[in-house]
């Protein structure tokens, strides 16, 4: 077994991380039974986008502990399947407010998966790193337009739920700023020569802390609010 040194930060930091997201998805998977049955789906695509995260995390964590560094590839492969179970989850979100129809799930489906891929690609160097971080920038602003100004926002503006329009307020911002840190962190590999030793790893788990966990229990609170708005109503 791997031990740790006191001063390794990276190390603790993706510990930190696996403990965080492994308690958040037994709690959003807890919290199904908590909600209607119209917000289980919603709830359950976030707890697991955090069950993916638990295990990328971990096995970032191991390559780290044996190389003392960890490949970009470690990274992607958890994004390129929990971001897409997030995207998922505001449509279903958005969705119990109004019909959002299967041409938009489908969109959605495929542009956050390549929103990904096409950044793995470009910092792998099998496309070119300009060409692949002006797509995959596309594509996050394609998935903020449809939160924005999108029949997603239509939808939930035209809600008679308060906890449901202030959920959707912190999930956007989670979403616009939260994950701004995957293309600044592309673009820093990608154009600034960055050789990852630790820092960038470190900021990523921190970033888990909101854009995977903070994201989960906020739409737990928003169906459980919800659920109590109505009952009282």
């Amino acid at each position: 077994m791997a031990v740790y040194e006191t001063a390794d930060l990276t190390a603790a930091s993706y510990s930190t991380a696996v403990f965080g997201l492994a308690a958040t998805a037994a709690f959003l998977l807890l919290g199904t039974a908590w909600v209607g049955r119209t917000w289980k789906v919603t709830v359950a695509l976030c707890a697991l986008a955090a069950l993916v995260g638990v295990g990328a995390v971990y096995e970032a964590r191991a390559a780290w502990l044996a190389a003392g560094k960890v490949p970009i590839v470690y990274h992607y492969v958890g994004w390129a399947v929990s971001m897409p179970l997030q995207v998922l989850a505001l449509y279903f979100y958005a969705g119990r407010e109004g019909k959002l129809g299967i041409g938009l799930f489908w969109r959605l489906v495929v542009v956050s998966i390549l929103m990904v891929f096409v950044r793995y690609l470009g910092e792998a160097a099998y496309m070119h790193a300009t060409l692949a971080f002006l797509i995959g920038l596309v594509f996050w602003l394609y998935i903020l337009g449809e939160l924005f100004f999108g029949r997603m926002d239509e939808a939930v503006r035209a809600s008679m739920s308060d906890p449901v329009k202030r959920g959707y307020f912190w999930l956007r911002l989670i979403v616009t700023v939260g994950w701004a840190i995957y293309p600044l962190g592309n673009f820093i590999t990608s154009f600034g020569g960055y050789v990852d030793t630790g820092a960038l790893s470190v900021a990523y788990n921190i970033a888990d802390f909101l854009n995977r966990m903070a994201f989960g229990v906020a739409v737990l609170a928003a169906a459980m609010l919800d659920g109590e708005e109505r009952k009282d109503g």
